[in-house]
């Protein structure tokens, strides 16, 4: 057995996404395997390489080391409906089995009436007892965020809470003085210098985590501990391979009052494990993966998947070495 990651035979890999979303229509990224399993390095294009790292120590944590015990079977999560129409809108949550809807908002200037229909289709969808959130994806400024949210919140019959509606904590903190609607900070920690020591506390409610870009799942607890706040852990667009560490995470967690933004898979058109294995919700939940460890590629859909543009490929291979060179391994 390989004491370290194999990083040579690291498969790239392209999957179509069945609705665009974060700007993308096919994910990518690399599955590497290791000593412990598999880790899924997928950041996105944007990520510089710095930033990218990590990205990198999460999959590597997930195909060396592997996770904490967990101190939960399952986590409850929540669909997630992008900028799509509000017959879509009702077809996704009313399929997906969940209580609790994420729903993309502000995809373009002028979005709102578009927003508001989407919103009161989710709620619709979800009948009066069902939770609403919403994500801006930092796209406010502060008085189109008051106003908007007020709106919004109107259409869903109260939203749970919105998620980085403005870019900065001082927005965020602006905001949350302002309107009657939980405040959760995601970019504000991730893309911070130091996530440990961001003070998201007077600017937020709720923090969301996502240990991919944090680095993996022990890091992860570390600034979860950091922020003081309850915490949701959210995706980052993963494969059931990269999902397993958002998973661990979600169940390592010693509290846990929020579901989570982990029923992401089906935004995929297809994964790279076993028909049947794709960690899909049930019942609104998702199970923690019972060993320290990822799920296992399957050949066939790692072939059916597999990026087949060679500039792609060698772009991919070209990232890993410089993300590796700059986390110095």
């Amino acid at each position: 057995m390989r004491d370290e990651p194999a990083y040579d035979d690291a498969k790239v890999y392209a999957i179509p996404m069945r609705t665009r979303f974060r700007g993308i229509t096919v994910r990518e990224g690399m599955l590497i395997e290791g000593p412990a399993g598999w880790g899924d390095f997928c950041p996105f294009d944007d990520y510089d390489d710095p930033a990218a790292t990590g990205w990198l120590a999460t999959a590597i944590e997930q195909c060396t080391v592997g996770w904490p015990a967990p101190v939960r079977e399952r986590v409850p999560v929540n669909c997630t409906v992008p900028a799509v129409g509000p017959e879509h809108a009702h077809r996704i949550v009313a399929g997906s089995g969940c209580t609790t809807a994420k729903v993309k908002v502000a995809d373009h200037p002028g979005s709102l009436l578009e927003d508001l229909a989407r919103v009161e289709a989710v709620r619709a969808a979800l009948g009066p007892a069902g939770a609403v959130r919403v994500d801006a994806n930092a796209a406010w400024d502060v008085d189109t965020a008051v106003a908007n949210l007020r709106e919004l919140d109107r259409a869903a019959g109260g939203l749970e809470y919105a998620e980085q509606p403005c870019p900065t904590l001082e927005e965020l903190a602006a905001v949350r003085r302002k309107v009657d609607v939980r405040i959760a900070a995601d970019e504000s920690i991730r893309r911070a210098d130091d996530p440990l020591r961001v003070a998201v506390a007077g600017a937020a409610d709720i923090a969301v985590v996502k240990c991919a870009p944090l680095g993996g799942v022990r890091r992860s607890l570390e600034v979860a501990a950091a922020a003081g706040l309850p915490c949701v852990v959210s995706s980052a667009l993963e494969t059931s391979v990269g999902l397993a560490a958002q998973l661990a995470l979600a169940g390592a967690l010693p509290r846990l009052d929020f579901a989570c933004g982990l029923a992401t898979v089906s935004l995929l058109d297809g994964d790279v494990v076993a028909d049947g294995s794709s960690l899909l919700p049930v019942d609104g939940h998702l199970p923690v993966p019972a060993t320290a460890s990822a799920p296992v590629p399957d050949p066939d859909r790692l072939e059916e998947f597999r990026q087949r543009d060679p500039a792609r490929v060698a772009w991919w291979r070209d990232r890993l070495d410089r993300v590796r060179a700059v986390a110095g391994l």
